[in-house]
């Protein structure tokens, strides 16, 4: 009985740190979302500029996610879950202290490193610690961390710049994080020590391919949501700065029950990848909730939240159905090629976002983002009749 109760805390232990190294891996570029009408107002970053951040923090990912998995692969999970968080802590530090916005894309960009680790890192961890069956509830845990940073950002960050500043909020998050990196040093079990080279067969590259590029499609259309949102609410929607940072709070709590409970659906699947055309025809459909916004405001709430149930959680099944026959040797390689994908496409959707917002309106925005998660829908749907 004590034996079970200890596997049961440890097991609790594990998820929990896992989501929350997710939940930073990102929570920079949610927290300039949710601040960005802060960052417009008071620190004078123009609007397209926030479109601007994505792409640096997400462009370098996808380009270090080329190569991050085999790190991971060879450093040991452990040493780089430690690194990812020691460095999301000294990016969101310089992101406090930024005058400019040179310096403030710069800086952004050095998160990318972070997030390219993130995931080829927790996934090892998982195929380590974890026993099949439970791999994917775990999974969906883990990766509804990335919504609750969202959730942190929209709300108790969000609401705490009103007393201290948007700097003060960031540098919050920036000690928050480091306590993190503490917690995962004492939590995590020290890495084994390389064996002699092996051989490590992964998926086969088309599985791979098809499921970064279906991952590039979501990532445009997520990315778009997520930068722009609160910016929507303020200026399209007439919600007040904090009510408007509220946006990305819904998107992360909804995102989170998506992600959890499509990855535990997709886990008694033989192929979690079947799901994927579902979640991206729905999300195609709660963009549409959002571009009729511009003429009922309240649906702006329920765009929002489907997107969290949909979308989001598009991410999690992908990363499940790359764990589900991965080889844990080459777990690290897979897991990054798939995330470069995602990755790129949260580089590529906020700016064409904006430059077409900037041209044409929101409406029209709106509208490429449907776009791209109809386009991930067919995506998905080949793949699944090959």
């Amino acid at each position: 009985m004590r034996l079970a109760r200890s596997a049961r805390t440890g097991h609790w232990q594990v998820t929990s740190l896992l989501t929350a190294v997710m939940a930073f891996s990102m929570l920079q570029l949610f927290l300039i979302g949710a601040l960005g009408p802060r960052l417009v107002a008071e620190a004078g970053i123009p609007r397209s500029v926030l479109g601007w951040t994505t792409t640096a923090g997400f462009g370098v990912a996808a380009v270090l996610s080329l190569s991050a998995g085999r790190w991971v692969d060879r450093l040991g999970a452990r040493r780089c879950v430690v690194a990812a968080l020691a460095l999301t802590a000294a990016a969101l530090v310089l992101i406090g202290a930024s005058s400019g916005t040179v310096m403030l894309l710069a800086v952004v960009a050095l998160g990318g490193l972070p997030q390219a680790l993130a995931n080829p890192a927790t996934n090892k961890v998982i195929l380590a610690a974890v026993e099949p069956a439970r791999r994917g509830p775990v999974v969906g845990w883990k990766q509804s961390g990335v919504q609750f940073g969202a959730f942190v950002a929209g709300l108790p960050l969000a609401t705490l710049a009103v007393w201290t500043g948007w700097r003060g909020a960031v540098w919050t998050a920036a000690a928050i994080a480091l306590l993190a990196a503490l917690w995962a040093i004492r939590a995590l079990p020290p890495d084994p020590v390389p064996a002699a080279h092996q051989a490590a067969s992964g998926l086969p590259p088309a599985r791979v391919g098809r499921l970064a590029g279906f991952s590039f499609l979501l990532g445009s259309g997520i990315a778009a949501v997520n930068t722009y949102a609160a910016l929507f609410g303020t200026q399209q929607v007439g919600l007040s700065p904090v009510v408007a940072a509220w946006l990305v709070a819904v998107l992360g709590v909804t995102g989170i029950a998506g992600r959890v409970g499509w990855s535990r659906r997709a886990g008694r699947l033989e192929r979690p990848e079947s799901l994927l055309g579902l979640l991206a025809a729905g999300a195609c459909a709660a963009t549409g909730l959002l571009m009729a916004a511009s003429w009922v405001p309240a649906l702006v709430w329920a765009g929002a939240a489907a997107i969290g149930v949909f979308a989001v959680a598009g991410n999690a099944v992908s990363m499940l159905a790359v764990l589900k026959r991965a080889d844990a040797r080459a777990a690290g390689r897979d897991s990054a090629l798939v995330s470069a994908g995602f990755f790129a496409g949260f580089a590529v959707g906020p700016p064409l976002f904006g430059l077409l917002v900037e041209a044409a309106g929101y409406v029209p925005g709106w509208a490429l983002v449907a776009v791209e998660f109809a386009a991930a829908a067919v995506v998905a749907t080949v793949r699944g009749s090959r």
